[in-house]
């Protein structure tokens, strides 16, 4: 008698908020589609999908936005590198898809009634990829390191609720007075300064993460690289190839390895939106780091099941340099400027993508959080408009008198150069400001918006590192590894510093409210939207789901089979059932599915990414219309390379590119050229902080 086996169908749909389209989802005719519909997916009791449901070839091919500098997790910043570092990594906690805490590499905690003391239970079983058990010591030799000043990291203020770390920080008193205590292999206690509502959070940080020592000591800086980093997360750092693709493959010693399912990762620094889509269009990406901003209407068109739209805990705005001229101890000023920027045009015809303008640092949607909200938010457009000319001209400027600045920014994933453009259009039509454009290559950008010499105004934002306005309030905070802005006040410190200890939450919510009430009165920024992720994921790929915090790791993730080879495959099942097994190769024969149907091309993306970026796309001029191009609803001419329809060229919209506004474009400036090896960059540099901007900060 046949054992009775139970399995469930799940109707799965991917979350989208202004991403729908037909019901039946089909292309037009001559649409490039080479994402093959999946199978239904069916789960067994337990929650995991049923075997033949899963393609043969679990290899998940991820864009990753910019190349990152290193993967050292002490000294890693930008959201491309906490991407793959959450793959290579575990942390004391771990995130569920829906970014709940759980548990990571402790399996259990303690928390002391005065909320001051933290005891983990590490999991017996868990090891390093080489085999070593990860102890405790592990971590209390990662959390010094992380708060070492010798380390320099840009993210050690994370560990700031630990005892004593400030001073550790400070230099005033040695890292092994921090307050970790291993207390055996598999027992580690935190001690804490006060009590942190938001500490079990930080612990997924990489800041927190564990270093495997003998590897540090053998290797030193370069222990990180492929080859010589051992990891105690999912995957191992199999390969890297500069401006071409990192290549990870599944850690067999990682404790949880019988339920990773997807085996190998490509992450492929695609720096232009529009060439990572052409590729995912083709089939050779099974997920982006974002989309073209004027594609949205195309996309959502002709990809409605693929176009996933979603909240995210992020603010993108425009930094001031509070530290020089023209904008040192010149508040009036810096309010013209905030008053004079139309947000609602911006996000309307800039963004596209369902992105809210903002009037306040901290995004809605965190926990019981409210920002407050100046005066002039209430305001319209024009009563704004009038109140920037009247302090412009107190500041001493007029028509005969422009203040001229210069508006720095990377050429990255989020059109900064379109919202550069706009804002100084913007200024010169209200106020007659000279702006001067300077597109500097990514990590000359990054240093010099932390020397904070040469920056005026420059493109800044920050998603944050957990969900809780504080991650978003001590950026401001004098002396910070972030602020690049040179803001300090003593009052905000003060009130920073009750926030971090305060264990009553709605006390708590109105510390945080004061503080960011002072901090929009001082206005080292000015803020312009609220962000939404937005990107593209092939209908296969599964295990995901959107959260505020867009932390996605790929060991919880896995590819269905297309409809083509499930048909196959069940067809094959069916005959198991109905006569003696056959040898268990020639199932796999069967149900082999052909490069195309696993929606793989013969050459890996990142080689040719390059390539396949058009002038006219770093230019963002189309050659027709740029409004129209952005949203016709027709289907977009053919380029010569594809044999189906082609998504609209980026273009700077017409509503913004007409202002009349005469603005010069400095060329782009780039960092000392790199070898063409093909070799991991140097790490050295690292804590100089010309990395990506922390997690948390989009690039």
């Amino acid at each position: 008698m046949k054992p009775t086996r139970q399995f469930f169908v799940l109707a799965v749909c991917v979350p989208l908020l202004s991403a729908c389209g037909s019901d039946d989802g089909e292309r037009l005719p001559g649409s490039l589609d080479r994402h093959a519909r999946a199978v239904e997916l069916v789960v067994a009791e337990d929650g995991r999908p049923v075997p033949w449901v899963l393609a043969v070839e679990q290899v998940l091919h991820r864009d990753n936005g910019e190349e990152p500098v290193t993967l050292d997790p002490h000294l890693a910043e930008g959201t491309p590198s906490a991407h793959i570092l959450r793959d290579l990594f575990e942390g004391l906690t771990s995130e569920s898809p829906t970014g709940r805490v759980i548990p990571g590499a402790a399996i259990r905690w303690n928390i002391s009634r005065d909320g001051k003391t933290y005891t983990f239970y590490l999991r017996r079983e868990a090891r390093w990829s080489n085999g070593d058990p990860v102890t405790a010591e592990d971590f209390v030799y990662g959390l010094r390191r992380s708060a070492s000043p010798s380390t320099a990291s840009n993210f050690a203020q994370v560990l700031l609720p630990i005892a004593n770390a400030a001073e550790v920080l400070a230099g005033k008193v040695p890292t092994d007075q921090l307050g970790v205590t291993a207390i055996n292999d598999h027992i580690l206690q935190i001690q804490l300064k006060g009590p942190t509502p938001y500490f079990l959070r930080l612990l997924n940080h990489s800041s927190t993460y564990p270093v495997h020592r003998p590897s540090l000591v053998k290797y030193g800086s370069a222990f990180s690289r492929p080859g010589n980093l051992v990891s105690n997360g999912a995957y191992i750092l199999k390969d890297w190839v500069l401006r071409s693709r990192i290549e990870l493959v599944k850690n067999e010693n990682y404790w949880d390895a019988e339920n990773v399912i997807i085996k190998q990762v490509f992450y492929y620094p695609f720096e232009d939106q529009s060439a990572a889509s052409k590729q995912f269009r083709a089939g050779e990406l099974h997920w982006t780091y974002g989309v073209p901003n004027n594609q949205f209407k195309w996309l959502q068109r002709h990809y409605p099941d693929e176009l996933v739209i979603s909240p995210w805990a992020g603010s993108y705005f425009f930094g001031y340099n509070v530290t020089r001229e023209p904008f040192i101890e010149n508040q009036d000023l810096r309010l013209a400027l905030a008053l004079a920027l139309d947000r609602d045009l911006l996000t309307e015809k800039v963004t596209q993508f369902g992105e809210q303008p903002s009037y306040a640092l901290v995004p809605p949607g965190i926990g019981e959080f409210v920002s407050p909200q100046p005066e002039w938010a209430d305001w319209t457009q024009a009563e704004r408009n009038d109140e920037a000319r009247r302090l412009y001209a107190e500041a001493g400027y007029s028509e005969d008198k422009p203040l001229r600045f210069e508006i720095r920014y990377d050429t990255g994933q989020n059109n900064n150069k379109k919202m550069a453009l706009a804002a100084a259009s913007l200024w010169k039509q209200v106020l007659g400001v000279q702006a001067t454009l300077v597109n500097e290559e990514g990590k000359v950008f990054l240093r010099n918006r932390e020397q904070m010499v040469l920056t005026q105004v420059f493109r800044s934002g920050w998603t944050s590192d957990y969900a809780d306005p504080f991650g978003f309030l001590e950026l401001f905070r004098t002396g910070h590894g972030r602020n690049y802005y040179g803001y300090s006040n003593a009052l905000y410190d003060s009130l920073l510093d009750e926030i971090a200890s305060e264990r009553i939450p709605a006390r708590r919510r109105r510390l945080m409210f004061e503080a960011e009430r002072i901090l929009l009165g001082g206005l080292p920024f000015i803020p312009v939207y609220t962000y939404v992720t937005k990107r593209l994921v092939s209908p296969r790929l599964k295990g995901w789901e959107s959260n505020i915090m867009d932390h996605h790791y790929s060991k919880n993730m896995f590819l269905l089979k297309s409809v083509h080879e499930g048909e196959a495959s069940a067809a094959a099942v069916e005959r198991d059932e109905e006569r003696p097994a056959e040898p268990e190769e020639s199932v796999t024969e069967e149900v082999l599915p052909t490069a195309t149907e696993e929606g793989q091309a013969n050459e890996a993306p990142g080689e040719h990414a390059a390539a396949t970026a058009a002038p006219a796309a770093e230019d963002g001029q189309a050659s027709e219309d740029p409004g129209e191009a952005a949203n016709s609803e027709e289907v977009p001419k053919s380029e010569p390379e594809d044999d189906g329809a082609t998504a609209p060229a980026e273009a700077v919209p017409a509503e913004v590119e007409a202002l009349p506004a005469e603005i010069v474009e400095s060329p782009q400036v780039q960092s000392e050229a790199p070898g063409e090896t093909g070799e991991v960059p140097e790490e050295n540099d690292a804590a100089g902080g010309d990395s990506g901007s922390g997690e948390g900060f989009r690039e």
